[in-house]
C-alpha cells in the first residue's frame, strides 16, 4: 500500500518562495502519476501540478505556470513542488496524490477523480 507523507508549507510573504515535499512509501509503478492539488476554505479542490513518473511528463494549472515547478527524485521516491513568486491567492491546503496505472499512458490527470491515494495535506499561507 502506497502512502504519501507531506512536509513543508507554512507562512510566506507575497513574492516569496516555498517548497513542498511528498515522500512516497511503497512501490511506485512506472506509469503512476503524482499530482499536487490545493483547496482553499470554502473552495473545491483544484489541480496544481502533476508528473508522470516514467516519462517525467509534467502538467501545470495555468495560473501557476512559470512560478511553480514539480520535480521528482527517483532514488528517494520523492516529489517536490517548488513555488516561487507566491501570491495571496495561492493560500490553501496543498495535497499530494497518486494515480495508479497499470498501462502505458503519459497523460497527467488534472481532476481529483483518477487519484487513488492522498497525502495528509499541508497549509500554505501567503500573507504580509
Amino acid at each position: 500500500q502506497v502512502q504519501l507523507v507531506q512536509s513543508g508549507g507554512g507562512l510566506v510573504e507575497p513574492g516569496g518562495s516555498l517548497t513542498l515535499t511528498c515522500a512516497i512509501s511503497g512501490t511506485i509503478y512506472s506509469n503512476d502519476v503524482i499530482g499536487w492539488f490545493r483547496q482553499a476554505p470554502g473552495k473545491e479542490r483544484e489541480f496544481v501540478a502533476g508528473i508522470h513518473w516514467r516519462s517525467n511528463n509534467k502538467q501545470y494549472k495555468d495560473s501557476v505556470k512559470g512560478r511553480f515547478t514539480i520535480s521528482r527524485v527517483n532514488a528517494e521516491n520523492t516529489v517536490y513542488l517548488q513555488m516561487n513568486s507566491l501570491k495571496p491567492e495561492d493560500t490553501a491546503v496543498y495535497y499530494c496524490a497518486a494515480e495508479r496505472r497499470n498501462y502505458h499512458n503519459t497523460r497527467v490527470s488534472s481532476t481529483t477523480g483518477p487519484y487513488d491515494i492522498w497525502g495528509q495535506g499541508t497549509q500554505v499561507t501567503v500573507s504580509s
